[in-house]
């Protein structure tokens, strides 16, 4: 299958406060249901052709242009800021023109997997976890065309980006193998180190404490500094949990909301089930820095145990391919 992949276009190859109601989320597994095609059989060629078809008409959306500048707006001040912790850091993201539709068709068609315009990109790492069935669910293809558009448009190494659902079938890890992406093995949780790395993490629609898992793996203002989180809204979260909730089950959303920014994607008619509830987060230093002493010293690691309704199922020694990331 892989060899069919490598025959086709670039794209295919290698305090209290009043809360306010919110739209329900819906669940992978909900959302999936109503959005699964009548053949589940389809084969690698069949299923990198509705990739490129469903990146073409995200291409020609207002919502992408709008999406994109949202993100770009929030990654050049991230930039800015790893840049002046480590003064290493290239102005990649700073200098890339959102104004030029032609840039964005070669994105689409001519971009060579792995290669970017700007050698500083390349310390820029991305995550995507849980994004669910591509080759059978329009949703969650949508989702990861939009992963693949944005990674060439930031210049960021497809080879630099990590991916892991435990339901993804063969055909998607061979898929996502001649897309050139790295397909992780092993049911992480979320709980990545960035390990210095400046580093975008993908999840939308992922169970809440993943990225409280997330979050307790980077529990310093030095490596929180260094990250970028594409996925629900947590200023949503705060919304909709009541706060003993919040703080009891997942604290470290509850005690990083303080300290962070977030700016919410744009809405849109078309891409109401696929984008809703996300926003980009990141988390200025500035901001870390006045979040009190007991917040650090707090690092206990979760365990989910008196957790209602928990959103994700936990890591299984014996059988790590069962586990679910999603709700």
């Amino acid at each position: 299958m892989a060899a069919a992949a490598a025959a086709v276009d670039p794209w295919q190859a290698a305090t209290p406060r009043k809360r306010r109601s919110a739209p329900r989320r819906p669940g992978r597994r909900e959302a999936a249901a109503r959005s699964r095609e009548a053949d589940p059989e389809a084969d690698s060629t069949t299923v990198l052709r509705r990739i490129r078809e469903a990146g073409e008409d995200l291409l020609i959306s207002e919502f992408w242009s709008s999406a994109l500048e949202t993100i770009m707006r929030c990654l050049r001040k991230h930039s800015e800021q790893v840049k002046a912790l480590e003064g290493t850091l290239s102005t990649a993201l700073g200098n890339l023109d959102l104004d030029s539709p032609a840039d964005e068709t070669a994105v689409a068609c001519d971009c060579v997997p792995g290669k970017t315009l700007v050698a500083g990109a390349r310390r820029l790492k991305c995550v995507c976890y849980g994004i669910g069935n591509f080759a059978t669910c329009v949703i969650a293809r949508n989702q990861l065309t939009f992963l693949l558009h944005f990674l060439e448009k930031c210049q960021i190494p497809r080879s630099h980006c990590c991916m892991y659902d435990p339901l993804f079938s063969q055909l998607e890890i061979e898929v996502l193998n001649a897309l050139g992406v790295t397909v992780l093995s092993e049911n992480e949780e979320g709980k990545r180190s960035v390990g210095g790395e400046p580093t975008i993490f993908y999840m939308l629609h992922c169970g809440t404490a993943l990225y409280n898992n997330l979050l307790w793996s980077n529990w310093s203002a030095d490596a929180l500094s260094k990250m970028v989180i594409i996925g629900n809204s947590f200023r949503g979260l705060e919304e909709r949990l009541l706060t003993r909730t919040l703080q009891k089950n997942y604290p470290y959303i509850a005690k990083v909301l303080g300290g962070l920014e977030e700016s919410e994607f744009p809405p849109s008619s078309r891409y109401t089930d696929i984008f809703n509830d996300t926003s980009i987060h990141w988390f200025p230093a500035l901001k870390l820095r006045l979040l009190s002493a007991d917040t650090w010293a707090f690092q206990e690691e979760p365990d989910y145990q008196d957790c209602e309704d928990l959103e994700i199922i936990r890591k299984k020694t014996k059988d790590p391919s069962s586990t679910d990331l999603n709700s």
